[in-house]
């Protein structure tokens, strides 16, 4: 095991945190899931960390049952990032070639790189990503790759993804107080692009709408390369309070019932199938019968679920035409996360921006060269397209080895809050006294 090649990824969301261990293997040339745990996100609203305690804890939970089920403990991995403060912008550097008429190097395409890198930004925002798009040598452009290339002249047009430095710096606090170093933090939209889009879909041209709980990713290839990246603060949550706020329910019975009209179809729900009106059983919506008023399909789908996934697309239109982007996307719109299993979720967007849509699908076969084995099915819907592609990341940057069985004394003793101590020490003692 001490050999092994370790690959984790935490995806932190506004309503669940989830923990993916993987290994490489390597005679297969594969990598083998080991460990998955999903629990419920606490202290987190809206992608951003608003109670620290809370998502230590929430985390803590999430990586400890991962581990359980892996069988060792992993000291390093790759978290995803979003929320509104996510911003992006594209950049040019331009560096000369060291050896002027011999061949670019690695180390020249490393320059050129941190040359577009030098952008002016706030003290308050930090880069999270320089992503290449295209490389130019000596004026010809198009060019992915210009290792052992000839030229004197080196160009480079990157998309830069940044981010708010507070609410990195929180998210970081949270997984490091658990004793696991984080080696990068990922924009979950670039994340979730790795495990659902085609190398076929970034050519042409295509749109990535992650909707997440409390707010939703876009990103956008245009010609193989990252070309826009946006958030909107808004998600799948703001559905399940539309749904609490106009049948007057809990949240709690308000998710039940966005839940069970997404799994089943509208006539295992109809309260009498044989007759012509739509009303619903609340029993088979997982409510009470005295707590919701005969509810109606159409009333809940297209009163209230329809209005919020129309202004979220309608969001997205925006956005795409801001960056004039919206005739740029001919493979159309990808559906991912927890979002797009929203009843209608793929029609509504086809009627609202007019271009083909399809749904993620997660079946172990990537998009990409780097192929998933192991327990794949528990990673299998859409709701974990980002902890798919932060293990499907991880692979490309590297990962770490293997440490001692989760057994070991001295792991579980560093995993311990360190923030935490002091308090549940003197609660500990003031518990004695009078």
């Amino acid at each position: 095991m001490a050999r092994d090649i370790v690959y984790a990824g935490i995806d932190v969301g506004t309503c669940k945190i989830t923990t993916v261990i993987s290994i490489y293997d390597e005679e297969s040339d594969k990598i083998r899931v080991v460990g998955v745990a999903t629990k419920e996100s606490r202290g987190i609203r809206k992608s951003q960390v608003v109670d620290i305690e809370e998502t230590i804890d929430a985390v803590t939970d999430s990586v400890e049952a991962a581990e359980r089920m892996a069988g060792f403990s992993i000291s390093d991995a790759y978290i995803s990032i979003s929320g509104s403060h996510i911003q992006s912008q594209n950049s040019k550097g331009v560096v000369a070639v060291a050896d002027s008429g011999n061949e670019i190097t690695d180390d020249d395409v490393s320059r050129v790189i941190e040359s577009a890198r030098a952008v002016s930004l706030p003290s308050s925002r930090e880069i999270l990503h320089v992503i290449p798009r295209d490389f130019i040598v000596d004026s010809q452009p198009g060019i992915k790759d210009p290792v052992s290339m000839t030229g004197v002249r080196l160009e480079a047009e990157t998309h830069i993804i940044t981010g708010a430095s507070p609410a990195i710096r929180n998210l970081v606090k949270c997984i490091s107080e658990i004793g696991i170093n984080v080696t990068s933090v990922v924009f979950s939209g670039l994340a979730s692009s790795e495990s659902v889009l085609t190398e076929t879909e970034k050519e042409l041209g295509v749109c990535l709408i992650d909707i997440g709980g409390g707010s939703t990713s876009l990103t956008v290839f245009t010609e193989g390369a990252l070309t826009h990246t946006a958030v909107l603060p808004i998600g799948a949550k703001h559905i399940t309070n539309d749904l609490a706020i106009g049948l007057r329910v809990s949240l709690e019975q308000a998710e039940k019932i966005k839940l069970a009209l997404s799994i089943n179809p509208k006539e295992k729900l109809l309260l009498n199938p044989s007759e012509s009106n739509d009303l619903l059983n609340p029993t088979k919506l997982g409510v009470n019968k005295e707590d919701i008023a005969k509810p109606s399909y159409k009333t809940l789908v297209d009163g209230i679920i329809k209005a919020r996934l129309v202004e979220i697309y309608t969001m997205v239109s925006a956005e795409l035409k801001k960056a004039g982007l919206l005739a740029a996307t001919p493979a159309g719109i990808v559906l991912s996360s927890g979002g797009a299993l929203t009843v209608n979720a793929d029609k509504i967007c086809k009627q609202t921006m007019s271009m083909a849509v399809r749904t993620a699908v997660l079946d172990g076969t990537q998009k990409t060269n780097v192929q998933l084995t192991g327990l794949i099915d528990e990673i299998s819907s859409p709701i974990f397209s980002v902890a798919q592609g932060l293990i499907i990341y991880a692979s490309q940057q590297g990962g770490s080895v293997a440490s001692s069985a989760f057994s070991g004394l001295g792991n579980m003793i560093q995993k311990i809050p360190s923030q935490g101590i002091l308090k549940k020490t003197i609660a500990f003692v003031k518990s004695f006294l009078p």
